[in-house]
């Protein structure tokens, strides 16, 4: 029987080579530099000492609003990515439920002068006022990171990390919201976009133009775009609404229309804003609702058919891969490696996928 294994194989140009049990093929342990990988894989022994000297590293992460939810998985992520690798993690941000980017800007102020601070990730809504910031912070080599909401002109972009979505990610929005008027055979109507334009935040008024945009498009390409009357404000960044009476006025803005079919709202304040009023006049279900991010209040709207999807981006990520950029930098020389989270559009369908243990 042996020859006759032996004879095919040489037939078919094969040769079987017996090798022994305990020897595994392919394993590698070391670089062609010549450097073992256990040895490259540890941490380098001043990257602890950076910056403050102080046996440990301290990161600081900032945003514009700590105060309605939208943020909470941010912080989750960068507690995971510190605690994974032993650094400090000091949370910040505006207590406002809404956008205030000057109290943000205040506690920046403070922690650019803290000398324990060795690295510094902070969100951007408002182009221009972070330039002095990363000007102080790269005078002092402490390093920088960017998250949520980006800022095109910031200071030295290109070597700055940003982790996050491009507003043209919004458009995956407006697409939908399209195609559910065209889905549902909606002959025609008026289709809102409010947004607190006056509140200054650059990335929700790019969103909202981005939808806008989407939203026609498709339309046009069904034939379908005369039928409808799309208002998203005289700059096409969103009808203002009032940031102090907003599921208010939100609801005034659709019954004023009288004819609303289809709305969108582009962040975690106005969205939850949009489904709460459409819920108080009884109309879930029969506007074609969407918006932004996935927090606790957008996921019940969906559920109940207030809103009839929302985008999700990634918040979890958006503070965790800062953190490891951080540390990246300071241990390895790795800098401005951009992470997208992209923009997942989640109905009724997904919602119950979504949002498991603390991420929205």
């Amino acid at each position: 029987m042996k020859s006759i294994v032996g004879a095919a194989a040489l037939v078919a140009g094969v040769a079987f080579v017996s090798a022994p049990a305990f020897a595994q093929q392919g394993v590698l342990s070391k670089a062609v530099g010549g450097y073992t990988f256990e040895e490259a894989a540890k941490e380098g022994p001043n990257t602890k000492n950076f910056n403050s000297k102080d046996g440990k590293l301290t990161f600081a992460i900032i945003t514009h609003t700590a105060g309605n939810g939208f943020f909470d998985p941010t912080y989750v992520g960068a507690k995971v990515a510190a605690d994974a690798f032993g650094i400090n993690l000091v949370m910040l941000g505006s207590e406002a439920p809404v956008d205030d980017i000057p109290r943000q800007i205040q506690i920046i102020n403070q922690i650019i002068n803290d000398p324990t601070i060795d690295g510094v990730i902070m969100t951007t809504p408002q182009s221009g006022a972070y330039d002095d910031f990363v000007r102080k912070l790269t005078e002092k080599g402490i390093p920088i990171a960017t998250t949520n909401s980006f800022d095109g002109k910031i200071l030295n972009r290109s070597g700055i990390s940003h982790t996050g979505q491009d507003a043209s990610a919004a458009g995956i929005g407006g697409e939908a919201l399209a195609n559910c008027l065209i889905k549902n055979n909606v002959k025609g109507g008026s289709i809102v976009f409010p947004n607190t334009t006056t509140l200054g935040n650059v990335e929700v008024n790019n969103r909202i133009k981005a939808a806008f945009e989407a939203t026609v498009r498709t339309l046009n390409t069904a034939g379908k775009l005369k039928d409808f009357k799309i208002d998203a404000g005289p700059q096409n960044i969103g009808i203002d609404v009032d940031a102090n009476n907003i599921v208010g006025s939100v609801r005034t803005l659709i019954e004023s229309r009288k004819d609303v079919v289809g709305a969108f709202a582009a962040n975690g304040f106005v969205t939850p804003a949009l489904g709460d009023a459409i819920s108080q006049m009884g109309q879930q279900g029969k506007i074609c609702a969407f918006g932004f991010d996935l927090g606790p209040k957008q996921q019940e709207h969906i559920r109940t058919g207030a809103l009839t999807g929302s985008l999700g981006q990634q918040p979890f990520l958006q503070g965790f891969w800062p953190v490891m950029q951080l540390y990246l930098t300071i241990d390895r020389g790795i800098s401005a490696a951009n992470l997208d989270t992209r923009a997942q559009l989640v109905t009724k369908e997904s919602v119950d996928k979504v949002g498991k243990r603390f991420e929205n």
